[in-house]
């Protein structure tokens, strides 16, 4: 009895061994048989309208590319070239357009001469502020009018970032009344320059990297760039000694990232989204730098450099005011996409303005 029992306890043993080695061999040709194939690897060229690594509006792109490769584990990488090192500042757009390039990194009033709306989706003289500007954007039907617009040069917009409030600019001399825009010669883009057009000055368009020696031999003799942390950088304040604070030509600028669409059409879903999420971060980001770095710089400009802060006459900015009224007028006749991004933007902005009449201006008011 005790043979048979050991005799049966064999068998099972070594049936057991055997089930397993088969097991054993099933799991391994079963893992041997879903090994994934190594993902496929893009590398992505951005060009900038700006400097390299330059505070803020440099310093956008660049981030994004972190962003880009630390999300996609490095399948996706973005190689960041400053204005000039690729292609000329003025050209990221075509850049993009043609292929030449994956991305670009650019405000959106530079191709005005292409399309004439585009200007709305950076800076309005008396328009929307950054935290309008976003709400419109993602909330308004802003993006999607903006993508419309590209979509015919094969390009996808993002939002890539926001200056928020610019000061009004550098001057060489002061400006008293209306009469001292006459005849003055100064670096301004977009639809800000054509208002200043129209009240007789000369506007002149410049990349940022040619701004400070044409400002300094007197081919310019003024120029607005984005505020103090950015303008401390570039140090205009060597070059003109009055400092205008007054808001107005561009209250809360809108930067954008180019994606070439084909070059986007191309990446997988999870990279699409991956791009998608680190523009929008660096929109939010960029927008907080300014906000946080703007006042330092202003202090350090008046009180290290004495720099002599100014505003503008309420004279000068009625002026203003009224030569943007007409020029609105004049663009939403002249293109018709313009008027229908122009409704949407405008209608936005009627209704932020009320709602902001009974917060955020009551409140500073009160605090």
């Amino acid at each position: 009895m005790i043979k048979k029992i050991t005799r049966s306890f064999s068998v099972l043993a070594l049936s057991l061994f055997v089930l397993t080695g088969c097991g054993e061999n099933k799991t391994s040709a079963v893992t041997e048989g879903n090994v994934q194939p190594e993902q496929e690897k893009f590398a992505w060229k951005l060009v900038t309208s700006w400097p390299k690594n330059f505070p803020g509006l440099g310093m956008a792109p660049e981030k994004f590319a972190k962003h880009v490769n630390a999300m996609s584990n490095g399948r996706l990488t973005v190689k960041v070239y400053g204005a000039g090192e690729l292609v000329p500042g003025f050209e990221v757009f075509d850049a993009v357009s043609q292929g030449t390039v994956q991305m670009g990194h650019s405000g959106s009033y530079y191709w005005k001469g292409k399309i004439p709306a585009a200007p709305i989706f950076s800076a309005i003289p008396f328009g929307m502020t950054a935290t309008e500007f976003n709400a419109w954007l993602h909330y308004g039907g802003g993006i999607e009018l903006w993508q419309e617009l590209y979509q015919p040069f094969g390009i996808k917009p993002l939002p890539g970032g926001n200056s928020g409030a610019q000061f009004g600019g550098w001057f060489k001399k002061e400006i008293n009344s209306v009469a001292d825009l006459q005849g003055l010669k100064m670096r301004i883009p977009g639809l800000a320059g054509e208002v200043l057009k129209s009240a007789g000055a000369i506007p002149v368009t410049l990349t940022g990297g040619e701004i400070f020696s044409a400002l300094q031999s007197g081919a310019i003799d003024a120029t607005e760039w984005v505020g103090p942390y950015n303008d401390l950088a570039f140090g205009f304040y060597q070059a003109a000694d009055y400092y205008y604070s007054s808001v107005w030509h561009e209250p809360g600028t809108g930067l954008e990232f180019l994606i070439n669409q084909q070059a986007f059409d191309a990446l997988p879903a999870d990279l699409q989204a991956i791009v998608e999420v680190a523009a929008n971060a660096v929109n939010e980001s960029t927008l907080a730098e300014y906000n946080a770095r703007n006042n330092a710089a202003l202090k350090t400009l008046l009180e290290e450099h004495k720099v002599q802060l100014r505003q503008f006459p309420m004279e000068v900015m009625q002026a203003l005011k009224q030569h943007t009224d007409a020029l609105i007028v004049e663009q939403v006749a002249a293109d018709k996409d313009f008027a229908r991004v122009w409704q949407s933007y405008s209608e936005f902005l009627a209704s932020m303005h009320e709602f902001n009449k009974l917060t955020l201006q009551s409140y500073y008011e009160n605090r």
